[in-house]
C-alpha cells in the first residue's frame, strides 16, 4: 500500500492551561500569534452585575463566545439573548456587540477571534487602565488603538440592567 505525499506542515501546538498567560479577566488559550493567526481563543470570566464590555465593533475580525458555566447575556445590534452552558453567538465584523454575565454566578466563557486578532495587547491595556481607575475617554482611546470602537451611548445597552 501506498500512501500520497505529504506536503511540509509546521508541527501541531500544545499549550497548557497553566502556561497561558493571563490579564485581567481573560486567559490567552491559544493567542493567534501562537497558532499561525487563523484565529485567537480566550478563556474568559465576567461577574454578574458588572458588565464585561461595553457595546463596541471591530473592523478586522469576527467575535464569537461559547459559553463554559454560568449565564452570559450577549448583545447584538439591539437585540440581547442570555446563553448558557453550551451555547453560542457569532458576531460579524462591524457588528455591534457588548455582553454581561447575568444570574447568580460568574459567567466562565471562550471567545473566538477570526482571525487571530492580536488582542493581548488590548487585554494586557485594559486590565492596566482598570488597576489604575482610568477614565471612560482614555479607556475608550486605548481600545480605538486596537481595533475596537466602544459606543457607550448604544441605545440597547441600557436593557442590561433589565435582564
Amino acid at each position: 500500500m501506498s500512501f500520497p505525499t505529504v506536503p511540509d506542515a509546521e508541527p501541531g501546538v500544545y499549550r497548557y492551561r497553566d502556561d497561558a498567560e493571563v490579564a485581567g479577566p481573560a486567559r490567552f488559550t491559544a493567542p493567534g500569534t501562537a497558532v499561525g493567526g487563523g484565529f485567537g481563543l480566550f478563556e474568559s470570566a465576567a461577574t454578574p452585575g458588572r458588565v464585561g464590555a461595553v457595546p463596541h465593533y471591530h473592523q478586522g475580525f469576527s467575535e464569537s463566545f461559547w459559553v463554559i458555566s454560568g449565564r452570559l447575556a450577549v448583545m447584538s445590534d439591539d437585540t440581547w439573548r442570555t446563553l448558557g452552558e453550551g451555547d453560542f453567538a457569532h458576531v460579524p465584523v462591524n457588528g455591534v456587540h457588548a455582553f454581561g454575565a447575568v444570574g447568580d454566578e460568574v459567567a466562565r466563557f471562550l471567545i473566538l477571534f477570526v482571525p487571530g486578532a492580536p488582542r493581548e495587547e488590548y487585554f494586557r491595556r485594559l486590565a492596566d487602565c482598570l488597576q489604575r481607575g482610568a477614565s471612560a475617554e482614555e479607556i475608550d482611546a486605548m481600545a480605538a488603538e486596537c481595533d475596537q470602537v466602544n459606543l457607550r451611548d448604544w441605545p440597547a445597552y441600557a436593557r442590561f440592567a433589565e435582564l
